[in-house]
């Protein structure tokens, strides 16, 4: 899926500009939802050095790592930061408010309304690159990361 790997890109990239090099060992890749968030969790979280924060593919893959932080019994953020991805409407309302990237979804949402009403018309659709920008909400369920 092109837009996993491109989560997986900007986490590199994030990580070689703050300096930390990059662990295979902590990529877990699964499905995009709860329940594959909660297995990866589990399985990171068993790790002899388990990770402070988990940055996942997306809000219901983060509530999930929630879920398998408290069976742990890992207090979030406390003992463990998640950050999800998308900024679901549950992201307000789970507890703790998860912090997330929120994408510009009416933006997204009239990208391909164009593209679809010209599919329709019969017009060529060239397969174009859209990059929209995106933004870090931050609620509870970060805390400041521990110093190196």
């Amino acid at each position: 899926m092109l837009c996993s790997r491109a989560r997986v890109d900007g986490y590199r990239a994030a990580l070689d500009r703050a300096g930390i090099p990059f662990d295979p060992e902590l990529v877990r890749h699964g499905d995009f939802r709860h329940e594959g968030g909660f297995r990866r969790a589990v399985e990171l979280l068993s790790l002899p050095d388990r990770p402070t924060a988990v940055f996942a593919g997306n809000d219901e893959q983060a509530l999930g790592v929630i879920e398998a932080a408290r069976v742990a019994g890992l207090a979030v953020p406390q003992d463990l930061s998640v950050v999800g991805f998308d900024d679901l409407p549950v992201a307000v309302w789970s507890s703790p408010a998860l912090t997330t990237v929120r994408q510009p979804l009416t933006e997204m949402g009239r990208h391909a309304g164009r593209m679809l009403a010209d599919l329709i018309a019969g017009r060529a659709v060239e397969t174009e690159r859209v990059e929209l920008a995106t933004e870090l909400v931050v609620r509870s369920s970060t805390k400041e990361p521990p110093c190196t």
